[in-house]
C-alpha cells in the first residue's frame, strides 16, 4: 500500500492531486500565495545576479591577466598608457590609467616640483581601487537580504498556513486530515521556497564577498608594484 493509499483510505475527500504544487499555490490563501509569489522572483533575481556576477568574475580575471601579462612583457610605459586611455577594460587597467594621468599631469604642467606627487598617486589610485571595489559589489547586498530574510519570510507563509488550517478546522468542526492537510502542506511549501530562495543566496553572497576580496588584494599588489616603479622614475628625475 502506497502513501497515497494510505491518504485516500484516511480521507477520501483528499487525493495526491491536491496536494500538488500546482494545486497548493492556487488555492492557498492569498497571504501565502502573496508570499510564494515574493520568493520566487527573489529566487530568480538571485540567479540573475549570480550569473552576471559569474560572468563578471571571469571577465575580470582573464582581461587582468592579459593586462599584467602586457604590463611585465617590457613594454613601455607611454606605449601601454596610449592603448588603454581611452577607454581601459579591466579594474587593473583602469587603476594604471588613473595614476599614469596624474602622473602625465604633473610633468606636463607648468610646475615641475616632484613634492607630493608621489602621495597624490597614491591617493588617485586608492580612489580608483574603491571605485572599482564598489563595481564588484554592487547587488550582493540583494543576495545579502534575501539569504538571511528569507527563511523568515517563508515562516511568515508558514504561519499563514497554520492559521488556516486552524480556521478550517473551526469552521468545520472537523480535525480530520482531509480539513488539515491543505493547509499544512501551504505552510511547508511556503517554508520550502524561503528555503530555495535564502541558501543558494547565501551560497553565492558568501561566493561573491570572497572574490571581491581577492580580487581587492590583486588591485592592492599591484598598486604598491606600481607605486614603487614610479617613486624610482621620481628619484631618478630629481
Amino acid at each position: 500500500m502506497t502513501l497515497a493509499d494510505i491518504v485516500s483510505a484516511d480521507a477520501p475527500g483528499l487525493t495526491s492531486s491536491n496536494l500538488s504544487l500546482f494545486h497548493l499555490f492556487w488555492h492557498a490563501h492569498w497571504i501565502v500565495e502573496t508570499v510564494m509569489v515574493g520568493l520566487l522572483l527573489c529566487s530568480i533575481w538571485v540567479w540573475a545576479i549570480a550569473l552576471n556576477k559569474t560572468l563578471l568574475f571571469k571577465r575580470i580575471r582573464r582581461s587582468g591577466d592579459h593586462f599584467e601579462q602586457a604590463f611585465w612583457s617590457g613594454r613601455s610605459l607611454e606605449e601601454l598608457y596610449r592603448s588603454l586611455s581611452a577607454k581601459p577594460e579591466h579594474s587593473t587597467g583602469v587603476l594604471f590609467v588613473a595614476a599614469m594621468r596624474e602622473w602625465k599631469r604633473s610633468f606636463e604642467g607648468h610646475a615641475r616640483s616632484f613634492a607630493g606627487l608621489q602621495m597624490r598617486i597614491e591617493k588617485v589610485m586608492d580612489v580608483a581601487i574603491a571605485r572599482e571595489i564598489e563595481h564588484m559589489e554592487s547587488r550582493l547586498l540583494v543576495l545579502a537580504t534575501v539569504g538571511s530574510a528569507g527563511p523568515f519570510i517563508g515562516l511568515f507563509g508558514t504561519v499563514a498556513g497554520i492559521m488556516t488550517s486552524f480556521q478550517s478546522i473551526a469552521a468545520s468542526q472537523n480535525t480530520s486530515l482531509a480539513v488539515v492537510a491543505p493547509g499544512i502542506a501551504e505552510a511547508l511549501f511556503a517554508t520550502a521556497i524561503g528555503l530555495v530562495a535564502a541558501i543558494p543566496a547565501t551560497i553565492f553572497y558568501n561566493k561573491f564577498t570572497s572574490e571581491v576580496n581577492r580580487q581587492a588584494q590583486r588591485l592592492e599588489g599591484f598598486a604598491d608594484e606600481f607605486t614603487a616603479i614610479l617613486s624610482r622614475q621620481i628619484d631618478e628625475r630629481e
